[in-house]
């Protein structure tokens, strides 16, 4: 086996060792080491030369950059998260008929969808929707984002957010837990500007919490103007708008006029 290959490999193999003991500065570091490693290897993505090992070592790549996006998960990145799946995509797309299939394609391709819902990035959600095999919507994890989406477009927030306790894979908590504050950031505002107060009752069914504690930890953190009197929220109010000026239709009127006269004249 070639001497290269090996030394990426057990370097890797000390990587998921540090990966499942949650030592992530460790992972960093090694996965720095492991994608400096891959630029030796020809057979990957651009070159994609034929060579004796291309098969494993593609393998092992794919594996490598399944692992990154993991980890960019695990410590709440979404630079990384973003950069790590652009790198791995081309092991789903060009050479997905080189190598074994991957069991955590699926997951990843629908953390992929979650992450774009979570950024409001509704257009490029449905572009790699289109890019998506159709036998792909059976799997739970795209079905998942899937019926997110359409339930954040129909602005049923309430499937949206009872849809944290049905998460198809465990890496997908850390995106729920970001949509369901994009969703209740989404009616607080709504609802400042629509009440000037609301029982302390009703705004934790509205915003959807299960105690008042987590309301009043949401107004600590989120929504410090509000305040909470005697059992009751009441909601900064919005500024007085700045009236509008009127428009002097009449002058304008007679301007139009009179400027229809004076072309007249001079044709």
């Amino acid at each position: 086996m070639d001497l290269k290959f090996m030394e990426v490999s057990q370097a890797f193999d000390r990587f998921k060792v540090a990966f499942s003991r949650k030592d992530f500065d460790t992972c960093r570091n090694l996965l720095s080491q492991l994608k400096v490693s891959l630029t030796t290897f020809t057979s990957l993505p651009p070159l994609l030369e034929e060579t004796p090992n291309a098969i494993r070592e593609l393998t092992l790549a794919r594996d490598i950059y399944e692992h990154a996006v993991f980890l960019s998960v695990k410590t709440e990145d979404q630079e990384s998260f973003e950069r790590d799946f652009s790198q791995l995509k081309p092991y789903y797309t060009d050479v997905s008929n080189r190598i074994p299939p991957s069991s955590q394609m699926n997951p990843i391709l629908g953390l992929n969808l979650l992450r774009l819902l979570v950024q409001n990035r509704i257009a490029e959600f449905h572009t790699e929707l289109e890019l998506l095999p159709s036998d792909a919507f059976k799997n739970l994890c795209i079905k998942h984002a899937v019926e997110l989406e359409q339930s954040f477009m129909e602005g049923a927030y309430n499937r949206v957010l009872n849809a944290r306790q049905t998460v198809p894979h465990e890496t997908y908590s850390y995106f729920m837990d970001l949509l369901a504050k994009t969703v209740r950031d989404e009616i607080a505002g709504c609802s400042e500007k629509a009440y000037e107060s609301l029982s302390v009752k009703d705004t934790r069914q509205m915003l959807m919490f299960s105690s008042d504690k987590e309301l009043e930890e949401y107004i600590r953190e989120e929504r410090p103007e509000w305040e909470i009197k005697g059992g009751v929220v009441f909601f900064l109010r919005t500024k007085e708008s700045i009236p509008c000026k009127e428009i002097p239709s009449l002058q304008l009127i007679n301007q139009t006029l009179s400027y229809a006269r004076e072309l007249e004249r001079i044709v």
